[in-house]
């Protein structure tokens, strides 16, 4: 039985390889049962914002047997994307917009669900069996999963981290009924010591403690998930962010050994995601939003969050030259991003000590 398993074991984790993934663990379906409790205290808080399928969906995300009773193990798998170029370098140059790096490349959902896809057809020919894949956007716990899986561990940031691949790992997890897991050799254990790093460069102090995330003061949250206007007080630290954050990633000690070299082609930047202009995005229509943005993942945010993002951008630029295109959205039929543009025109009309840069605690 023993040999059987580590078979198949190896098997997978071969077969994981050859399909893209830089990372694959094992754990039985009920090693991370910490994970529900801390979810519903994190909803109980409020603070998924406006996530409501957070909530809508937690007695099923809270184990995987919640979502499936059959499941005996969880194969976790992460696909690197770790960039060659410092995630942190745009941030002196206002002119263009900052997009997160795990969207400047093709759209994860796709490479990684096609993957999973793959290797679950394998297992099936193999072993002959029932199992279920996902990425991201079905009820699972990806990270503390992973993490018992000893893919990594959950930094202070709430986000995995890997020994070899840094906080640059797309997660996938495929549930099956083959008994192929066992707890990992240091299950949960964090590394990250005294270091806060990731805690103190947070531009909307996110972080209310080590290990816990307020996705209401995020800007990846309010950037990508948050319909209506941006509240205020977080507006000047957005800076020129325009979809996400990879300020807590970025400044993790242990990309050192991430190696950008491993990242999956599929995730390369494109050209065009890498220093947009904020006047090219503030002029876009829904037609040239879908023709920029096919097949990458910010097109879900649809062109009115995009536009209001570089609005928000735009209005700490200091860069009047972007005054005119503001100017043109103050009647835009889309009452959110008119309010961007007018808020972002009275910033720059504002004398510049009347706009200071947001202080990092």
């Amino acid at each position: 039985m023993r040999e059987s398993k580590d078979r198949l074991r190896r098997f997978v984790a071969d077969k994981a390889v050859e399909l893209g993934f830089a990372a694959v663990g094992f754990a039985p379906a009920d090693a991370a049962p910490e994970a529900g409790k801390r979810l519903h205290e994190w909803l109980a808080d409020g603070s998924h914002g406006e996530m409501l399928w957070m909530a809508e969906t937690a007695d099923r995300r809270a184990s995987p047997a919640g979502l499936w009773p059959e499941v005996r193990s969880v194969i976790s798998l992460g696909m690197s994307y770790a960039p060659a170029a410092d995630p942190l370098a745009l941030a002196g140059r206002p002119e263009v917009g900052r997009i997160s790096v795990y969207a400047q490349g093709g759209d994860y959902h796709d490479t990684v669900k096609k993957a999973l896809k793959a290797l679950a057809r394998a297992l099936v020919e193999e072993a002959g069996c029932e199992l279920k894949v996902f990425v991201d956007t079905a009820p699972v716990m990806e990270k503390p999963l992973a993490a018992a899986a000893g893919l990594g561990w959950q930094g202070k940031h709430t986000n995995l981290v890997s020994r070899t691949d840094g906080s640059w790992l797309f997660l996938g997890a495929i549930y099956t009924t083959l008994d192929l897991g066992e707890e990992a050799a240091e299950p949960h254990r964090v590394h990250c010591g005294s270091c806060s790093a990731c805690l103190d460069i947070c531009p909307t102090n996110a972080f209310p403690a080590p290990f816990r995330l307020d996705a209401r003061r995020c800007i990846s949250y309010l950037t990508i998930e948050h319909k209506g206007p941006i509240p205020e007080e977080f507006r000047a630290a957005i800076g020129n962010r325009i979809y996400g954050c990879d300020d807590c990633l970025a400044v993790c000690p242990w990309n050192r050994f991430a190696d950008a070299a491993r990242a999956n082609k599929a995730f390369l930047p494109r050209p065009e995601m890498v220093a947009p202009e904020l006047r090219d995005l503030l002029a876009l229509d829904d037609a040239s939003f879908r023709q920029i943005f096919a097949g990458s993942p910010i097109k879900r945010i649809g062109r009115g969050r995009m536009v209001r993002n570089a609005a928000i951008a735009a209005g700490n630029s200091g860069r009047a030259e972007l005054v005119p295109v503001l100017q043109t959205l103050i009647a835009d039929e889309d009452p959110v991003v008119a309010e961007a543009a007018a808020w972002a025109l009275g910033r720059l009309s504002a004398p510049a000590d009347a706009c200071p840069e947001p202080r990092r605690s």
